[in-house]
């Protein structure tokens, strides 16, 4: 391995491309996997955690990495592409170790890790050297006064606390705002129960709700379940509907129904009226808020309701024509414009002289073989899904149908895994 530079920062690290000897990239460094050796010295550096194609995250020997600095990594090219998996005596240091509390053994208070250097030693080895810290909290006037002062010390002079002690994760959060709610989700996945706990309450509502959503239904169920009851309820208002509603499903009937009771009403009358539908029905694939407008609304009107950032890219194709009220169930439904009829036509054309009147609406109670077999069928991203009056109560988007279709586990799978079969052929 090179020799030089001998002590990077991980902070510095993290997001940095990872090469191998050809000039090919393998992936991005999102984390360092360090061992500790209790008493016998500072931990011990052996390997890390890249994020290759395809957002798996996977685990990379030190003794592959050929060199290293604060501008790029390479390595052998010999990567294990095995889902990593933390083991026990191992430490995350961006996860578990950045925003951990320590004790200055100075006798000058507490501080708080905000980043950590490893040193590289002559046999070739690395181990954690120096921690960048905040000083906190002290009952000394002194260290009072140097509340916030940021300094590096030494491994050795810093008592580190029990790991089951609470912990912030201001610093993770920062590090990983730039991640995908999915790519999130992913390294949430990889931490203990305690640390993921944490992490979520140092989330905004609305991040969570991105963040869960992503997540298998169990640890949704887990996290929601560890935050105090008003949280929980603001969190769920933040969710898609469909989303909240299946989380909602797998909690017990009476936390459900507290839940539902402490949402804004508007919110949870959408989930209601949700889980009202078996899951095996368009009804319970759909979303009730996709974007409806008059007849008589514009293309230009249009196109502003779809350049709407939350707006899923299924949900963007299509705007669905109703006579008002325009808020699900509307009233009755008239067809369906496509987003490409919208490029096709002046600023200034209504919409009602646009509408495909060919395209059947889906029965809120169709089961999904018969939305599936639709949305292929006739090339879709997007079906109406009308009530027994004809009135729209939502929309059925392909990522619903995948979403149900795939296996419960499908985002912590890393072969091959066999679809749900449906009632019928599709296609």
């Amino acid at each position: 391995m090179s020799t030089t530079p001998t002590r990077v920062f991980v902070a510095r690290l993290l997001g940095l491309d990872v090469f191998d000897p050809l000039g090919d990239r393998l992936g991005r460094l999102r984390d360092v996997v360090v061992l500790s050796r209790g008493t016998q010295g500072a931990p011990h550096v052996v390997g890390i955690v890249v994020e290759v194609p395809g957002k798996k995250r996977v685990f990379v020997p030190m003794t592959r990495i050929t060199s290293i600095d604060q501008t790029q990594i390479i390595c052998t090219g010999l990567v294990n592409l095995r889902r990593f998996e933390q083991r026990g005596a191992e430490t995350l240091v961006v996860a578990e170790m950045f925003d951990r509390r320590v004790t200055l053994r100075d006798g000058s208070g507490d501080a708080t890790i905000e980043d950590i250097a490893m040193d590289q030693s002559r046999s070739g080895d690395w181990f954690v050297s120096k921690l960048f810290v905040r000083r906190g909290h002290s009952l000394s006037p002194l260290s009072r006064l140097r509340r916030n002062e940021t300094l590096i010390i030494d491994w050795a002079d810093a008592l580190q606390g029990p790991r089951t002690e609470p912990q912030a994760a201001t610093q993770f959060v920062a590090n990983h705002e730039d991640l995908k709610p999915a790519d999130f989700a992913e390294a949430l996945q990889e931490m203990s129960d305690k640390r993921r706990f944490e992490v979520a309450s140092e989330l905004q509502d609305e991040r969570l709700a991105d963040v869960l959503q992503e997540l298998p239904e169990d640890d949704q169920v887990e996290i929601l379940s560890a935050l105090d009851v008003q949280r929980a309820a603001d969190v769920l208002e933040e969710m898609d509907p469909d989303d909240a509603a299946d989380l909602l499903g797998e909690l017990p009937s009476a936390q459900a129904e507290e839940l539902l009771q402490l949402m804004e009403p508007e919110g949870a009358e959408d989930v209601r009226r949700l889980l009202e539908y078996d899951e095996d029905t368009a009804g319970g694939l759909m979303t009730p808020v996709p974007v409806i407008l008059p007849p008589e609304a514009t293309v230009a009107e249009a196109l502003a309701h779809v350049r709407r950032e939350e707006l899923s890219p299924a949900l963007a194709s299509s705007i669905f024509i109703a006579r008002p009220p325009l808020e699900t169930p509307t009233g009755r439904f008239l067809g369906v414009v496509h987003i490409q009829q919208l490029l096709r036509f002046p600023p200034y054309e209504p919409l009602g002289n646009l509408v495909d009147k060919n395209l059947e609406p889906l029965s809120d109670q169709a089961h999904i073989s018969e939305v599936a077999r639709t949305l292929a069928t006739y090339n879709l991203n997007s079906l109406p899904v009308v009530n027994g009056t004809g009135r729209l109560v939502g929309a059925v988007t392909v990522d619903d149908v995948l979403d149900h279709l795939l296996p419960d586990d499908w985002r912590a799978h890393d072969g091959e895994a066999p679809i749900r079969k449906l009632g019928g052929r599709i296609g």
